[in-house]
């Protein structure tokens, strides 16, 4: 793994609907804990919650961030979050080009 794109996370945060998705990315990045948000609507899942299969509409948030900066970032998703338990979850990035990567850790240095 290149050292540079190793501190590098794309986040996935869903959403009850657009209005929220929209708010948490515009927040997230206005705070420099993400460099971009992408929303994708028409997101369909089935999950279990509490003892119960649900199917939902969603939303799917995907922020780019750094490795550094991923705790404050899941602190302030839950901290706007309208669901019980969001799902945020981190994934790292194993390639990708240097100056997308540069990119991003210089939008969400601290």
């Amino acid at each position: 793994m290149k050292k540079s794109s190793g501190k590098m996370l794309v986040v996935l945060v869903t959403a009850v609907n657009q209005e929220e998705a929209v708010r948490i990315g515009k927040e997230m990045v206005n705070a420099k804990l993400a460099a971009c948000a992408n929303i994708i609507p028409g997101v369909k899942s089935i999950y279990r919650w509490k003892g119960k299969v649900v199917k939902a509409q969603e939303v799917l948030l995907i922020l780019k961030s750094s490795k550094p900066r991923y705790r404050a970032l899941e602190k302030a998703i839950k901290a706007v979050h309208t669901y019980e338990i969001p799902e945020i979850i981190a994934l790292p990035v194993m390639e990708g080009l240097a100056q997308y990567i540069g990119w991003v850790r210089s939008e969400t240095h601290s």
